[in-house]
């Protein structure tokens, strides 16, 4: 005779096993997407358009942000072109902090907004070290929101322009990112 507690129990373990296979197999296919953008980042602390300006510092707020301990807010351009009248898609809002004792090395956290574009409505959290001095510096990309939820990534920094008399620089931030 049969006993039904068999029956349920073989049933149960039967169905338990085919969601367990088709959980592996269908969540495996989940493959993050690779995006690549490049843009540039136009940092003004002088000028009539400044878009960067020193909080805190050895001297106060009038310190330099080329000094060690020097604390800088930042609410620049980001644009398609190395030009500041290329086609505006964004603005890189944060801070600097000098973090180098020479003075050549700043610490940077700040978010990419996009507001025009493929990406308008969503952003980059970029957090790393950029010792100005050297050709290219790599940082991480380490959130982000809307179209670049559950991002990871890292990009490459190079300088396209700086004039360090009117602490004017623009930069260019090849980054690549996966997310889903």
């Amino acid at each position: 005779m049969n006993n039904p507690l068999n029956l349920t129990s073989n049933l149960f373990f039967f169905i338990f096993n085919l969601t367990i296979l088709y959980a592996a197999y269908t969540f495996s296919t989940f493959q993050p997407k690779q995006t690549n953008l490049i843009f540039y980042v136009h940092d003004h602390f002088t000028g009539d358009h400044s878009t960067a300006i020193t909080v805190a510092g050895k001297t106060g707020a009038v310190s330099n942000i080329l000094n060690f301990g020097t604390v800088a807010i930042v609410d620049d351009p980001v644009t398609e072109g190395p030009n500041i009248d290329s086609r505006l898609i964004g603005r890189a809002q944060g801070m600097y902090i000098n973090s180098q004792l020479d003075g050549k090395g700043l610490y940077m956290v700040f978010s990419v907004i996009f507001s025009g574009g493929e990406f308008k409505g969503s952003s980059l959290e970029i957090q790393g070290s950029d010792i100005f001095t050297m050709k290219e510096r790599e940082f991480g990309v380490v959130s982000g929101t809307g179209y670049f939820r559950f991002v990871k990534g890292y990009g490459i920094m190079e300088t396209e322009f700086m004039d360090i008399a009117t602490l004017r620089a623009t930069l260019k931030l090849n980054v690549t990112l996966k997310h889903y």
